[in-house]
């Protein structure tokens, strides 16, 4: 099995309605053919984090009933592209610069969002410690590696701008998190491919010593590099495509890497 645990679509009536929602928005964008730039993905990046914290919520079972077969895995991933193409097509008929609203609404949801979790919080308080570790860890690690990128490859940091940039730090955090919550916290991980990683450091002789999270991270950087590398060339040929790519790359790593802290602040 390579689905994360928890993945099942949501009961028929629902399905049916976020389908179409879906189909409609997506046609939508695609008729109005708006400009995307990586201004574009930065201004969808906190919708990332308004999908990770609805599925904390669901995970929690701190979402409202009528809406709670919408948050879960993958229906979240879908509710969320919804609402934000809705902001996204009102923003392109309103705003000569449309990233500005885009980002604006999202960043605003998302610390709705996230201040409705931590409002709700542990009965016994926030943890907020590792995760501000994992947090600080995450953008020292992302940032050195970005660094390095430039000082190796300037024409791929050139390319890919802050985009490449969002993306080693999306998966940093995904890393960091990971291995903030399984080695430190009792988390597991529910992923099977990152379960796999994960068993393998259990085997090292390092185990013991310094933990499993550390092969993850390592892992993860190296294919987050890697990525970035290959997609520089993308990026200058087709900006539009590339860019939208790398950034769901990004957002494969950020949004679970937000979707952890949350987690860990409200129940770690």
């Amino acid at each position: 099995m390579v689905l994360p645990e928890g993945f099942a679509l949501p009961p028929l009536p629902y399905l049916v309605v976020l389908l179409a929602a879906v189909g409609l928005v997506g046609g939508a964008l695609v008729r109005a053919d708006p400009a995307v730039s990586d201004r574009t993905v930065l201004a969808l990046a906190p919708w990332v984090v308004v999908g990770s914290s609805l599925h904390a919520l669901f995970v929690l079972g701190w979402a409202p009933a009528a809406v709670e077969p919408l948050l879960g895995t993958p229906a979240v991933y879908l509710s969320t592209f919804a609402v934000a193409g809705v902001v996204w097509l009102a923003a392109i008929r309103s705003d000569a610069a449309p990233e500005r609203p885009l980002a604006a609404v999202g960043t605003l949801t998302a610390l709705g969002v996230v201040g409705y979790a931590l409002a709700r919080g542990a009965p016994d308080g926030l943890r907020l410690f590792w995760p501000l570790v994992g947090l600080v860890v995450a953008t020292l690690l992302a940032a050195a590696l970005w660094a390095a990128t430039r000082r190796t490859y300037p024409g791929v940091t050139a390319a890919t701008g802050a985009v490449g940039a969002l993306a080693l730090f999306g998966h940093a955090l995904d890393a960091v998190s990971t291995a903030v919550g399984v080695d430190l916290l009792g988390f597991g991980e529910r992923t099977p491919i990152s379960r796999a990683v994960l068993e393998v450091a259990a085997s090292l002789p390092t185990a013991e010593a310094i933990g499993v999270g550390w092969l993850f991270v390592l892992v993860k950087l190296v294919i987050a590099e890697v990525v970035v590398v290959l997609f520089a060339d993308f990026v200058r040929e087709d900006p539009r495509q590339g860019f939208l790519l790398l950034g769901a790359v990004a957002a494969v790593g950020l949004g679970p890497g937000a979707h952890n802290l949350l987690l860990f602040v409200v129940t770690g």
